[in-house]
């Protein structure tokens, strides 16, 4: 991976890997929309950007020395708070650094330029998703919670992790399992119920309603995996079970929930509006 080194003193801008000395001027960056970059945030909170555990790098974007846009290189490349001029900065470093990721995701002012820079390398794209509402709640659902949702306990994996298989494979379309050794997907799931992150209806160990938050920070956490049993579509439980999911998680693990929905998922947006989350950003997904 590319090594810290202090830039040429000419340069009134560059790019350089982000190392643990470098939280405060990362934080800052950050600070600037905490609900929209919490992804990024909680990876930088989680590792302290100790390069044995991040598993891959952080790269800031510096104009006469001050940081201005990060970019996270890893399986998934994320930008945030990417300018112009440091997404064409980023492309640059991306294509001659090689690294090939199995995803592109953030704010789609910052994912589709990247995108159109280095397409011609990394592309064809197995799966575009151009424009996905980015929404967010801070308060509690006006809904009435379903009272059944509830966080999954550890000797529960077994039963949550087919409906989590079944939900990547509808949303991302393969297979975890033939993505990575099951072993490793397993793993995942697992973390998630560790960590108290993972809520779901089960009766009679069936998975009926799930979600996961896949990241956190003080500010803000993000929902993924919301996934309804198929027998289940249509009449009406994901409405009530997302406003539990949301009362729970305020009290749980941060006061504002995020998620980001593709635009063409009509079922899924009418459950968000009526729980009462708001687009306060578009993202955009480039799946490899």
């Amino acid at each position: 991976m590319t090594e810290v080194c202090d830039p040429p003193a000419a340069t009134s801008s560059y790019v350089r890997a982000l190392g643990s000395g470098d939280l405060d001027l990362v934080h800052e960056v950050l600070d600037r929309e905490p609900h929209v970059d919490v992804f990024v945030r909680h990876r930088v909170d989680s590792t302290r950007l100790d390069r044995r555990t991040f598993g891959g790098e952080l790269w800031g974007y510096f104009e006469n020395s001050a940081c201005v846009s990060l970019l996270h290189v890893g399986a998934n490349v994320v930008p945030a708070q990417a300018t112009p001029e440091a997404i064409d900065a980023f492309a640059e470093r991306l294509l001659a650094h090689g690294h090939r990721p199995s995803s592109l995701v953030g704010p789609a002012r910052s994912v589709l330029p990247l995108w159109a820079q280095v397409e011609s390398s990394w592309g064809p794209a197995r799966s575009p998703r151009p424009v996905q509402p980015f929404m967010v709640i801070s308060n509690d659902s006006p809904v009435r919670p379903d009272r059944r949702v509830r966080q999954v306990a550890l000797d529960e994996v077994d039963v949550l992790y087919p409906a989590c298989v079944a939900m990547f494979t509808e949303e991302v379309g393969v297979n975890p399992e033939t993505v990575s050794a099951r072993g490793g997907y397993l793993a995942r799931v697992t973390q998630l119920v560790t960590m108290g992150w993972a809520w779901a209806i089960i009766e009679n160990d069936t998975v009926l309603f799930k979600a996961e938050v896949g990241a956190a920070t003080d500010a803000a956490c993000q929902i993924q995996g919301v996934w309804v049993h198929p027998d289940l579509r249509g009449t009406g439980i994901a409405v009530p079970a997302m406003a539990a999911v949301v009362r729970q998680v305020r009290r749980m693990v941060a006061p504002t929930v995020t998620l980001y929905v593709n635009d063409h998922n009509t079922p899924a947006r009418r459950t968000y509006d009526r729980v009462g989350f708001e687009q306060v950003e578009t993202f955009a997904s480039i799946l490899l």
